[in-house]
């Protein structure tokens, strides 16, 4: 340590502080001022089982990506390759360890806290779903982990459970070199979580600033920002603020690799900044990849020269012994409930595309749930809210609670055909975000235009009525069976909070409704059949 006191208790001073951290540790290069690598995981969900590649539940007898154990290994193996370069190691978490699995929905963050301490973590940036369980949940977790918790955006002096416990950044040392991580989240969490009232999100480039000031007051630095923005807005950080020499992200979602037929970029990105070039890296979702940033710095924190690569937490990489015995004793308890039958599916029904389009699992849900409420023309549920994928075969009730995690119920309400259009409209508008608020639907078809301004994209609506559609009708009311964090503004849908009449949110369970729905058979009628089109320049 290079401090006199620990880690915790530094954060525990003040939101603006800067909390002492282990020093890096590795051999310095002649003529430099160091050589690091930054490892990086973003966007984790709680997938300690590890994914079959279409997002479905891992089995015995299907090959799988990721899992807390193989990813434990590739930490080790990434920190290996850069120690036998020389160089100092951080390990890094970008958000969004919490929910997607069943691990989150029994245990709450207890066993991401627990993998995260055994795998050696230095800091992480909160998520929008560090949220999800409100701040008790929070709290919980944050009391459990050995290592700072950031987000300098973030405002929870009125909070008293997280008031303190999470800091704004942290400079860790590699001999007199200086690294300044600082921790940002996304503005749009009270719309995607459950903060609570007394948490506030403030602008992410004010915080970055006062932070960056903050973090070059006590001397040179490389700057990082560990960001949950999603890589657009990312981009535009970059080019907005000066200081910034490297974003770690999450959010959206994005693998940026160089030579895997996945990605979506190369990586690092490169932006102009106002100052400097800005390196962005991101490192898809789910523990299926993890990342390795080699930097070589200037003694004044300049980024000199930068390599690495990305690394596919495939199954040829080997399970850590420690780490799956810890995952087995969390796991016990959930066997019964895993095993218990719900019935069959003829085909796999990922969720890979529900934040882009029309998937066969948006149409399976958003069916289950218009069947469940006699007299409901239309079903609306946000593609953000299906957090695994459905095997092909067999399916139990372990796998529905894998997709559906957030314990929602339906939600019933009467809304203007008006009013509906402006709802599609804001699942829309984040968009090239992949943002979760897109609208997967039954009752009804759409079409949009992703290339149109936000709030345009909407090109034509139809409800069916009988056997065919019709025009939605602006002035009509129509009767709409939603789950209730949509219903509440949840994902910006805040038509359904502030327009709908007769509404009701107590509902059974959605999870419930969809193992109904697939014990009568319901996976074999819902499959892609047009719903929803993309109409690019239409």
């Amino acid at each position: 340590m290079h401090a006199s006191m620990s880690r915790r208790a530094l954060l525990a001073t003040t939101l603006a502080a800067t909390l002492a951290a282990p020093a890096l540790r590795g051999a310095r290069a002649q003529g430099l001022g160091s050589r690091v690598s930054l490892l990086h995981l973003n966007d984790f969900h709680a997938k300690h089982d590890g994914q079959q590649p279409t997002g479905g539940t891992c089995r015995a007898d299907r090959p799988c990506t990721g899992g807390s154990a193989r990813l434990a290994s590739g930490w080790s193996l990434l920190e290996a390759e850069a120690r036998a370069d020389g160089r100092g190691v951080l390990r890094l978490d970008a958000g969004d360890q919490f929910t997607g699995s069943l691990y989150h929905t029994a245990h709450g963050g207890r066993t991401e806290a627990a993998v995260q301490r055994a795998t050696r973590i230095h800091a992480m940036t909160l998520g929008n779903h560090e949220f999800d369980g409100g701040p008790e949940r929070l709290a919980d977790y944050a009391a459990l982990v050995d290592f700072p918790l950031l987000c300098a955006n973030l405002d929870a002096r009125r909070e008293p459970l997280l008031r303190g416990r999470i800091g704004s950044h942290a400079v860790f040392r590699h001999g007199e070199q200086r690294i300044g991580l600082i921790g940002l989240t996304t503005e749009t969490t009270p719309e995607a979580s459950s903060p609570g009232p007394s948490v506030a999100f403030t602008d992410a480039r004010e915080a970055a600033l006062r932070a960056i000031a903050a973090i070059r007051a006590e001397g040179p630095a490389t700057i990082v920002l560990l960001s949950h923005l999603g890589v657009v807005p990312d981009q535009q950080l970059a080019a907005a603020i000066p200081g910034v020499d490297l974003i770690i992200g999450g959010h959206s979602h994005t693998l940026l690799a160089n030579g895997l037929p996945e990605a979506e970029g190369p990586s690092p990105l490169l932006v102009d900044g106002p100052d400097r070039p800005v390196r962005i890296v991101q490192a898809g979702a789910y523990g299926r990849w993890l990342g390795r940033l080699d930097l070589d710095l200037a003694a004044d924190g300049t980024i000199l020269a930068h390599g690495g690569r990305v690394l596919p937490v495939t199954p040829e990489l080997p399970e850590d012994p420690s780490v799956a015995a810890l995952l087995a004793g969390y796991g016990a308890p959930l066997a019964e409930l895993r095993a218990r039958p719900v019935g069959q599916s003829p085909v796999a029904l990922p969720n890979n595309d529900c934040r882009k389009g029309e998937c066969g699992l948006g149409n399976l849900v958003a069916d289950a749930m218009l069947a469940a409420v006699p007299g409901a023309e239309i079903a609306v549920t946000n593609g953000g809210g299906l957090r695994a994928g459905l095997p092909q075969g067999a399916v139990s009730l372990g796998d529905v609670l894998e997709v559906l995690p957030f314990g929602n119920t339906l939600a019933t309400m009467t809304i203007r055909g008006g009013d509906l259009r402006e709802a599609l409209e804001i699942g829309l508008s984040r968009y090239e975000q992949n943002g979760g608020g897109f609208a997967q639907v039954a009752g009804l078809r759409y079409g949009f235009d992703p290339g149109a301004p936000a709030g345009r994209r909407v090109t034509a609506i139809s409800v069916r009525e009988g056997d065919g559609y019709r025009p939605l009708d602006p002035e009509r009311a129509y009767r709409v069976v939603t789950n209730n964090f949509n219903r509440r503004g949840g994902d910006g849908y805040t038509p359904f909070r502030d327009k709908a009449l007769d509404a009701y949110d107590n509902g059974p369970p959605l999870e419930d409704v969809v193992a109904a729905y697939i014990r009568m058979g319901g996976a074999s009628r819902s499959r892609l059949d047009g719903r929803i089109e993309r109409r690019q320049g239409g």
